[in-house]
């Protein structure tokens, strides 16, 4: 690409990403009411894309393998138990991951 080529294409970036975060704010002023719709989304959203990653993360899990899906299970758990004990996201994800790891070595 040339570097007018370059240029337009940053620019029509940055501006897609100002649109994208500056619509939420123009469809919805802060002083009229949130449709129910919405509202709705904002509720369940969040868990139906936690409940989609965990479907991602565990679909390639083979039962019948060596490790019979032991790493995967027990990371899972680990995240759920340290997100339910210390309430810190960070935590769980980086010691689920670290653990998942660690037992990928060991089995």
């Amino acid at each position: 690409m040339s570097t007018p080529q370059i240029l337009i294409t940053i620019l029509i970036i940055a501006l897609a990403t100002l649109l994208i975060r500056a619509l939420p704010f123009l469809l919805f002023p802060s002083g009229k009411k949130t449709p129910e719709t919405v509202s709705y989304l904002g509720h369940v959203l969040p868990y139906a894309a936690m409940a989609m990653l965990v479907v991602y993360c565990f679909r390639s899990v083979d039962p019948f393998s060596a490790s019979h899906g032991l790493p995967e299970l027990i990371a899972g758990l680990f995240v759920v138990i340290a997100h339910r004990w210390k309430h810190n996201m960070l935590l769980s994800i980086a010691g689920g991951t670290l653990l998942y790891m660690v037992l990928l070595r060991l089995f």
